[in-house]
């Protein structure tokens, strides 16, 4: 078994490389797989580097297609841009999102989006399987890009649930906490314009932000406009520790959208830490809450819903740690690994 993805966390903590060093480290726990990993960056154990991410994309793409070790049965590639081609091995690919779409929402221009366009449909060719973490991701993959629905498995990622420890909600004024990239399709700016509804009812509450992106000096400028830049907090990255110590300080978290959510990794994290997430009904984003508290689901450009949900939970009409963690270990990394194991060796077979 061999994994291709992008970067390691090392390099990028986001969604994708956490998801992909979390899959490739519940495997490597099992026994009854040998499993290999390669992305950009300093590896996790086990794992090995193309290099470091940098230089030019042509750069990258040949740095990635180096041969996946020789033996290798069933070949798992995470991004259509990078990793070899599966020669004698089965190939699944893990579809996280429309490549070319999720540029388009982001502003690219129309060139660059029709070229990804065209390299994810030649490398989603061929595929023996695919692995998507919602049913929302399954009906974009054949409906958008002409996939066999039956070749489709819908895997919901896991969380590490050991990193993200549940602990009590802290005295004192409220906290939320959005952890979100500084893009247009995640939908900062409807939270800022909610902010404001937010902040009438509980003037002591805080926002954090937590992230980085290219929209990051826009939404400083935005929250002065609004005038609520004393309240909200433009954190920038952080590194997991500091993350955890946000989630425990944090009286809810949040997790606006705009467009293509496949799962949203951070929903999970949220209720492993015992922290209700407020969500919007994007792509995946309701099912990471929906068999918890579906009323946890607002609309993803409206503004005054997603205010109005916020001040409940802050006035207590959110599901408390407890029910949070104990939901949040329904998605263990453990069950996600078996359900990879058993397709691994269905396509091998």
């Amino acid at each position: 078994m061999h994994l291709t993805g992008t970067q390691w966390p090392s390099v990028a903590p986001g969604g994708l490389p956490r998801y992909f060093a979390g899959l490739f480290g519940a495997l490597r726990r099992r026994a009854d797989l040998e499993v290999s990993a390669a992305a950009f960056g300093a590896p996790e154990a086990g794992g090995t580097s193309w290099g470091p991410d940098a230089g030019s994309t042509l750069t990258r793409v040949r740095a990635s297609r180096r041969p996946a070790p020789s033996g290798t049965r069933v070949l798992d590639r995470h991004f259509a841009l990078f990793g070899p081609a599966p020669h004698d091995a089965r190939l699944v690919t893990h579809f996280h999102g429309p490549w070319a779409l999720e540029s388009a929402a982001a502003g690219e221009g129309r060139v660059a989006v029709a070229l990804k366009a065209l390299i994810e449909r030649a490398r989603y060719r061929g595929s023996d399987r695919f692995v998507v973490l919602s049913q929302a991701f399954a009906d974009v993959l054949v409906e958008r890009y002409g996939a066999d629905r039956g070749l489709v498995a819908v895997i919901p990622p896991g969380v590490d649930l050991e990193r993200f420890p549940a602990a009590a909600v802290p005295d004192g004024p409220p906290r939320v906490l959005c952890v979100r990239r500084l893009e247009r399709r995640m939908g900062i700016d409807v939270l800022l314009d909610a902010w404001r509804g937010v902040r009438a009812r509980h003037p002591l509450a805080r926002l954090d932000v937590v992230g980085d992106g290219p929209l990051g000096r826009e939404l400083t400028e935005r929250t002065a406009e609004l005038g609520i830049a004393d309240t909200v907090t433009l954190v920038g990255p952080i590194d997991d520790a500091e993350l955890a110590r946000r989630y425990a300080a944090a009286t809810v978290t949040v997790v606006p959208s705009r467009s293509w959510e496949g799962f949203g990794l951070v929903a999970l994290e949220s209720l492993a830490a015992g922290r209700a997430p407020v969500v919007t009904d994007i792509g995946g984003l309701p099912d990471a809450v929906r068999g918890l508290e579906p009323d946890l689901v607002v609309p993803a450009t409206d503004a005054e819903a997603l205010a109005h949900r916020l001040v409940a939970a802050l006035d207590g009409d959110r599901p408390g740690v407890a029910a949070c963690r104990a939901y949040a270990e329904r998605f263990g990394w453990a069950t996600a690994a078996e359900r990879h194991a058993d397709l691994y060796r269905a396509v091998a077979a």
